[in-house]
């Protein structure tokens, strides 16, 4: 009886926290999605002439670099990316923190 009783009440508590990511996930979406279209209307209209040649120049001397070069820049990359993942992980981290220390 006592079993049962728990795998209803576990089911119930799991369905509602299905409903609820769900709602999350919608919500997510939509801000990506206006977030998304705000960003091109606020780009619309701004591919200048200038701009272009900018930005042609720095493809053509980007694809005139040795191979070493271009492995190198991607490091540099890719030790920024991890720089910033680590900086928002501690963020995160210094908030749970907060969090328990509040409680």
């Amino acid at each position: 009886m006592k079993s049962e009783n728990f795998f209803k009440k576990a089911f119930r508590e799991m369905k509602e926290n299905a409903k609820a990511q769900h709602e999350i996930d919608k919500a997510n979406f939509q801000a990506v999605k206006a977030e998304s279209k705000a960003n091109f209307e606020e780009n619309r209209g701004k591919r200048t002439l200038a701009r272009a040649k900018a930005q042609g120049k720095e493809s053509w001397e980007y694809a005139k670099m040795s191979t070493s070069e271009k492995r190198e820049i991607e490091r540099q990359k890719q030790q920024e990316a991890l720089a910033d993942a680590n900086r928002r992980k501690q963020e995160a981290e210094d908030r749970l923190a907060n969090l328990k220390e509040n409680q």
